[in-house]
């Protein structure tokens, strides 16, 4: 989290400034209508649910879930570390799972950190990203959030490389509905930080995230070393124009 936070003063500083629309953003007005249903169902249902979870069950607790996810979706990370080329990667991650999945219990405890095996998250959305691939919109998903088309086929691959796809198919209902639901809300604990940190910063909630979400895909494609921004002769685009970076946005999720 913490190697995240000045991207998110970044993205308040961009919300404190940005247009009410950009080329990266053209479906805007509908974007907007979306977060603010996806907002209202999160106030509603999700963050109350989240905040009880965060409250009765310790970090240790919620670290296990989040390891025992993680886990399952490791092959989706390895099968993009191969198609971006980074078969030494590949290798220590195909090894961080088969340890954790052994040694660690179904994942349950990051045994393979203590090997120096440390967890990189790769999908798809990056994948195409490496390739020279545009961003093209950013799209907000009803439920699923910030997205954009160049990473929504990531998303699908996501959920076929995902260990818990699997895993639902072979359980009865009670223990899939039960673990579902369990993932959602560990997921929608994590990120509590940073909505709290929107709510408090944000001029305007709907930049803020859509910045934020920019700038972190933009730290995971580049691996955490993005190149420095382009000297542009319109100082009101130096934040808007991914050309900038040599590379378009692409996933959802925050990297945690």
């Amino acid at each position: 989290m913490f190697k995240m936070i000045p991207l998110l003063f970044a993205a308040a500083l961009l919300a404190s400034c940005a247009t009410a629309q950009n080329e990266y953003d053209p479906l805007e007005p509908m974007n907007r209508k979306i977060d603010s249903f996806n907002t209202a169902v999160d106030e509603a249902v999700l963050r109350p649910v989240a905040q009880g979870y965060l409250h009765t069950v310790p970090k240790g607790g919620r670290n296990v879930v989040t390891n025992f996810f993680s886990n399952l979706l490791e092959v989706n990370t390895v099968v993009n570390d191969v198609l971006q080329g980074k078969i030494v990667q590949g290798a220590g991650d195909t090894t961080r799972f088969v340890v954790n999945s052994t040694l660690g219990i179904f994942g349950l405890f990051d045994v393979a950190k203590a090997f120096g095996l440390e967890r990189h998250k790769e999908d798809f959305g990056q994948t195409l990203a490496v390739w020279g691939v545009d961003q093209g919109a950013y799209i907000v998903y009803p439920f699923l959030g910030p997205n954009s088309v160049r990473n929504t086929p990531g998303t699908i691959m996501s959920y076929f490389l995902d260990g818990a796809t699997y895993f639902y198919l072979v359980a009865n209902a009670p223990i899939t509905i039960g673990a579902t639901a369990l993932k959602y809300i560990n997921d929608r604990a994590n990120i509590e930080d940073f909505v709290k940190l929107r709510d408090e910063m944000a001029l305007d909630a709907y930049v803020f995230v859509r910045e934020g979400w920019r700038q972190s895909r933009i730290y995971n494609i580049y691996d955490g070393h993005p190149p420095a921004p382009k000297p542009s002769a319109d100082e009101e685009d130096d934040f808007g124009d991914d050309d900038e970076f040599d590379d378009d946005f692409g996933d959802d999720e925050f990297d945690n």
